[in-house]
C-alpha cells in the first residue's frame, strides 16, 4: 500500500519534499498559515486537502507521515501533535531549539517514528566512506576538517524569525552548519569533548554568525568544526585523515560522486584504491536520496533513518559549541543535563554580546 504523507508547511523547502515523495508516497494534505501559499502549493503539486492549521489537519486526516517544513521554533510542538495522534515525523533542520525540546519528542513518540531530515548522510560517497572506517586499508582515523563557510547579507536577517534565539534557536551553528558536522559524526562516531569560541563578526543577528570548535571523539580523531555565515566564498569541506588515506568533500549545497577526493599515503596506493572503489556509487545528496530511505523504513514498519537517537548526538554537539564557547570551559558529552541553562536554550543564560 502506498505511504500517505501530509505536509505542514508550504515555504521554499516543501517544494523539495514533494519532489522527493514524487513516485514514492503519496501527499494527501498540506497546511499552512498563508492561505495564498498554501493554495499555490496545492495546485502545483496536486494536494486534494488543505487545512488551515495543523490540528485541523489531524482532525480530520490520518496520514502515514508529516513532514515538517516550517521554521525551527514550530517544529517541537509540531512534532507532538502529529506523534501523539500516532503519525510518524520527518522533520527539517534545526529539529529543535534545545535537547529539552527533544526530549519533549522522544516522551511522545508512542507507537509512531520521529526522524530528522539530514540529506547529506545519504549520498552514495558518504556511504562508502562509513563502510571503510576500521577498514585497515585506511588505517585509523586521526583528525579531520569540518568547515561550512557560507555568506548570508544582512537582507536575509529581515525575515522575521531569522537570527533569533527564541524563533531559530541559534545561528550558523544551529541552523547552517548542521548538516556538514552531522555527516562528520554519521562517518566519525560519538564525540566525546568540545571546546569553542562563537562571535557576531558583522551581520545584524541576535545570534551568532560564526564558530570554531574543536571536537574530540572516543576514537580518539580530533576535529576542526567551522560555521559561518560571512565567507564571501562559500565553501563546505571536510576533511578525514587515516593512518593511510586523506579523503576530502568539496562542495557547497550539495555533493555527487565526482565531489569526492582520496589521496593515499605512500606505499598504500593500490591498497587504498582498491578500497574506495569498491563502494557504491551514482547517488548524489539530497532530499530523493532520504526520502526514499524513510518511505523504504516505515513501508517495512522500522524505524526511519535519521532516528532520535543519532538526532540527539548532532543536537548535543551543538550545544556543547555554544556552552564551551558562552562559558569558555571544556565541555564533555553527557554533561548538560536538565540542571543546566544550555539545556533548555542554545544560549543558555544569553550570548555574551547581548
Amino acid at each position: 500500500m502506498e505511504l500517505s504523507c501530509a505536509i505542514v508547511g508550504t515555504g521554499v523547502i516543501a517544494g523539495f519534499h514533494a519532489e522527493a515523495l514524487a513516485g514514492r508516497a503519496r501527499i494527501v494534505a498540506a497546511t499552512d498559515i498563508d492561505a495564498a501559499a498554501l493554495a499555490t502549493y496545492a495546485s502545483k503539486w496536486s494536494v486534494p486537502a488543505v487545512y488551515p492549521t495543523l490540528d485541523e489537519l489531524l482532525d480530520t486526516e490520518k496520514p502515514d507521515l508529516a513532514t515538517l517544513c516550517t521554521p525551527p521554533g514550530l517544529h517541537a510542538p509540531q512534532a507532538i501533535a502529529c506523534l501523539s495522534r500516532g503519525v510518524s515525523v520527518l522533520c527539517e533542520k534545526p529539529p529543535v531549539l534545545s535537547l529539552a525540546e527533544l526530549d519533549a519528542i522522544e516522551a511522545a513518540t508512542g507507537d509512531a517514528f520521529f526522524a530528522t531530515v539530514f540529506q547529506h548522510r545519504f549520498g552514495s560517497g558518504a556511504a562508502r566512506l562509513r563502510a571503510l572506517v576500521g577498514d585497515p586499508r585506511l588505517g585509523r582515523p586521526t583528525t579531520a576538517v569540518c568547515h561550512t563557510l557560507w555568506f548570508r547579507p544582512d537582507e536575509y536577517f529581515a525575515v522575521p524569525w531569522r537570527g533569533k534565539w527564541a524563533i531559530e534557536g541559534g545561528g550558523p551553528t544551529m541552523g547552517h552548519g548542521i548538516h556538514q558536522f552531522d555527516l562528520l559524526l554519521s562517518v566519525l562516531g560519538e564525540w566525546t569533548e568540545v571546546v569553542a569560541v562563537a562571535a557576531r563578526q558583522a551581520k545584524p543577528t541576535a545570534t551568532e554568525d560564526l564558530s570554531a570548535a574543536i571536537v574530540t571523539f572516543e576514537n580518539g580523531t580530533i576535529a576542526t568544526v567551522v560555521n559561518s555565515v560571512v565567507s564571501p566564498r562559500e565553501q563546505s569541506y571536510l576533511r578525514f585523515d587515516f593512518e593511510h588515506a586523506s579523503i576530502e568533500l568539496d562542495h557547497v549545497y550539495g555533493y555527487a560522486d565526482h565531489n569526492w577526493r582520496v589521496t593515499a599515503a605512500p606505499g598504500h596506493e593500490s591498497a587504498v584504491t582498491a578500497a574506495w572503489s569498491a563502494g557504491p556509487t551514482g547517488v548524489a545528496s539530497g532530499h530523493k536520496a532520504q526520502f526514499g530511505a524513510v518511505v523504504d523504513a516505515l513501508s517495512a514498519g522500522v524505524a526511519p533513518p535519521v532516528t532520535l537517537p543519532e538526532t540527539r548526538r548532532t543536537v548535543e554537539l551543538i550545544a556543547a559549541i555554544y556552552a564551551s564557547a558562552f562559558t569558555g570551559a571544556r565541555v564533555r558529552r553527557g554533561e548538560l543535563t536538565p540542571g543546566s541553562p544550555f539545556y533548555h536554550r542554545m544560549d543558555g543564560t544569553g550570548a555574551p554580546w547581548n
